[in-house]
């Protein structure tokens, strides 16, 4: 089903050529047609090609969720450059150390964030060209002092001719930075060798599928996981602007899609939404899910009539796996595909018990095609292998059987008086509560020493409840050293754009005015629940 080519837009040109017809990109009202997406990134890459961009420079891409995104990202892929995608949320220090730190030459940025560059546009040292993605005339005063300003409709104006230049499959493609929860991030760096492999995966798929995604385009998972395999396919990807829950299924009506990639809180968070009577009455058949709860799976395939298959991977993975298409049970990664070699160890390298929760690590059976590179940080990139093993950074645990199943990523997990706690266990344990509509627990710390256990609930909406009662919920249901000491109602948790709660914001929160400290209670009402819609 997928092809193997040199590029992502070798592939688009492709399928131009082969089915130009099929639609490619479903977005709000808009049916974009291969011939039409493969047309309109010539005529942008052309346009660039005239202003001096080359193979080898770097090319920023700031904007949401929408067609342009795209055009612009196979633009880039056709010039041979490499491609920057940014997080729209960024601002100050943040948002100008990737743009310093990537060495872009030219950005694309969407009108309605060019505030968020003006502030920082004296820091900026590299940029020679910012393209304002709309059809407005450039902003003035926008640009940093070495940089000028054009706009996204002028390039349009270039001829639609396919660009004959070859692209060498050792350069750079892509650099994904990660979000720089241990420190600043770092780009990932994707080559062009190894970006045509996003597409081969077909397991599950079918002729005519239609792939949703509401993630952002600038996030690994819709970028490669929906688009990319969409690409290789020849399917339909139908392109959401956000995640909205309340919004969900009816836009998966809407475009009539058949699949969809879920990530962290997801399926949680749709499956707490009030039931409607034609919840089982949609046409999605198949979920790619990562962390889905044991609790939430088979409650979310019986809801909403559809089978769930989870896996494990990650964008600066080595490109390892884990794999349950259902014949693991309902909670598990599953196993490795036959020829990789997993195993869960503690910080020395021994093998941990089954059961018990360690680093989880991958066999390198081929270092050159494994091996995880950061721009310009050769020191992480050699951090992340150790005798021979891939380090993920995720903690897991293994079965009797040899299945896998998450615990926590490793900078999440917690200890307390000498035992090792999963955030990840305890929010799972927290959400099943009636009244919780989602959850994060993090450490705090404790005045004898390690850590306490606080967690941020957000209740559902009209359905109140207190601390007492989330804490008996928890001593029903987990060891007495994972109770939280720590509860504090919340009416949002702090997200990245890609639904991943920011827990060193919480952390930086500490214990607030507003936390019930389980050792020390106090008369309080109880807490007050998200207004109702």
């Amino acid at each position: 089903m997928a092809e193997q080519l040199s590029s992502p837009a070798t592939v688009l040109a492709e399928k131009a050529r082969t089915i130009g017809d099929r639609v490619f990109v479903l977005f709000e009202d808009q049916r974009i047609t291969y011939a039409q997406m493969n047309e309109q990134a010539n005529r942008i890459a052309n346009g660039l090609s005239e202003l001096g961009v080359k193979p080898g420079d770097g090319v920023a891409l700031m904007m949401p969720n929408r067609p342009e995104w795209l055009y612009v990202f196979f633009t880039i892929q056709k010039l041979g450059a490499y491609v920057v995608p940014v997080n729209i949320a960024l601002k100050g220090e943040g948002l100008a150390y990737i743009l310093n730190h990537s060495e872009a030459k030219v950005l694309f940025v969407a009108a309605e964030l060019l505030e968020s560059l003006g502030a920082i546009r004296e820091k900026l040292t590299g940029l020679r060209r910012v393209i304002i993605a709309d059809a407005a005339e450039a902003a003035t005063g926008v640009a940093p002092p070495a940089a000028e300003a054009t706009t996204f409709a002028r390039l349009m104006n270039a001829p639609a001719t396919e660009l004959s230049s070859a692209i060498d499959p050792n350069a750079i493609a892509c650099l994904l930075y990660t979000s720089g929860t241990t420190g600043l991030p770092k780009g990932v760096v994707m080559r062009y060798r190894a970006m045509a492999q996003f597409g081969l995966f077909s397991a599950g798929y079918q002729e005519g599928d239609i792939m949703y995604t509401c993630l952002p385009l600038f996030h690994g998972n819709a970028l490669f996981l929906t688009v990319l395999r969409g690409l290789a396919g020849g399917f339909t990807v139908a392109l959401s602007r956000r995640f909205s829950a309340s919004r969900f299924w009816d836009e998966i009506r809407h475009y009539g899609a058949t699949t969809f990639n879920a990530l962290g809180a997801m399926i949680p968070i749709l499956l707490k939404q009030p039931s409607r009577p034609d919840d089982a009455d949609n046409p999605v058949r198949i979920v790619f899910s990562a962390a889905t709860p044991a609790w939430a799976w088979e409650q979310f395939e019986k809801r909403f009539n559809l089978t769930i298959v989870e896996g494990y991977g990650a964008v600066d993975g080595g490109g390892f796996s884990l794999f349950n298409p259902g014949i693991a049970p309902k909670g598990s990664m599953g196993k490795p595909p036959p020829g990789v070699e997993a195993k869960v160890v503690d910080d020395q390298g021994i093998e941990m018990p089954v059961g018990e929760a360690g680093n989880l690590v991958f066999k390198i059976d081929n270092p050159a095609a494994r091996r995880v590179e950061y721009f310009k940080n050769p020191e992480a990139s050699e951090a992340k292998i150790r005798d021979g093993w891939f380090f993920t950074g995720d903690l897991a645990y293994k079965d009797a059987d040899g299945n896998f199943y998450f615990a926590d990523r490793k900078t999440d997990s917690m200890r307390r008086r000498g035992e090792n706690i999963s955030s990840y266990e305890v929010e799972k344990i927290v959400n099943q509560h009636p009244a919780v509509l989602e959850s994060a627990a993090f450490g705090v710390p404790s005045e004898l020493g390690e850590d306490d256990v606080m967690i941020a609930v957000v209740l559902k909406p009209g359905q109140p409840a207190s601390p007492e009662e989330i804490v008996r919920f928890c001593e029903e249901r987990m060891a007495k050293f994972m109770v939280p000491r720590y509860i504090d109602f919340r009416e949002g948790l702090p997200k990245t754009e890609t639904h991943r709660v920011q827990k060193a914001a919480l952390k930086k929160d500490g214990i607030t005015s507003t936390a019930w400290d389980r050792e020390k209670p106090a008369p309080r009402k109880d807490a007050r629940p998200l207004p109702t819609p």
